[in-house]
């Protein structure tokens, strides 16, 4: 039986005193890939911040890879963490180092103490992803879709067992868009690493169609009868 590695029992999500998403009930399982739609502002990056600890739960019942998010102690959200691999629109990657420094930079900051296991690791992320010839560009010298590849390989360092990709595509043309959808999806089916995709690509959706849940009026919702596995 699949486990959840998401679980929304009722929770209220608020930024300060204001409530932005009320009764959110969702679930992510082992292996599921879920989009996530909404006009700006609906609150799907309030959502998202919650899942990795920036913004806390106060109300209602939330666990992510096995933390309840009410009780989670501050110490407790580099490990957290750890369990999420998280692909940003912006890449934010650090354009003074290379591509291989700026994956070692992640492994020494999680714990990688050994180099040969470091190198084992950094080889293995950029083979995934297809920049195994590009270990000693700097990101500025690489493409836009070459950078997100980047920031996913980052993203994997660690094994996490979910993905978040917060507009992967926001940035790319229509056929690098594509592209890193397919490389999503590659990574959901050979490592059944679940994936929640928040996106306003509704071309892609269309292309590859997986659950959607919906961001509106304060609430969140699954829309019925879109349940596909890769």
């Amino acid at each position: 039986m699949e486990e959840n590695v998401i679980s929304y029992s009722h929770v209220n999500i608020y930024q300060g005193d204001s409530l932005i998403l009320s009764d959110v009930n969702f679930e992510l399982k082992q292996g599921e890939f879920i989009y996530l739609i909404g006009k700006t502002g609906a609150g799907k990056s309030s959502f998202i911040k919650t899942l990795y600890g920036e913004v806390a739960v106060k109300e209602g019942e939330a666990k992510v890879c096995g933390y309840n998010l009410k009780q989670l102690r501050k110490k407790e959200i580099p490990y957290l963490r750890r369990k999420l691999g998280i692909v940003y629109q912006d890449f934010q990657l650090l354009n003074d180092r290379s591509v291989h420094a700026n994956l070692e930079f992640v492994l020494k900051a999680t714990g990688w103490e050994i180099k040969t296991k470091r190198e084992e690791r950094i080889a293995e992320v950029l083979n995934e992803v297809g920049l195994a010839d590009l270990v000693n560009k700097m990101p500025y010298q690489i493409s836009g879709g070459e950078q997100q590849r980047l920031v996913i390989a980052r993203a994997l360092l660690n094994n996490p067992p979910v993905l978040i990709a917060d507009e992967p595509t926001g940035n790319l043309d229509p056929e690098t868009s594509d592209d890193i959808v397919k490389l999503l999806i590659k990574i959901n089916r050979e490592h059944n690493t679940s994936v929640l995709m928040a996106t306003h690509n509704y071309q892609i959706i269309d292309k590859y169609p997986a659950q959607i849940y919906s961001f509106a009026y304060g609430s969140i919702t699954p829309e019925k009868g879109i349940q596909v596995k890769f």
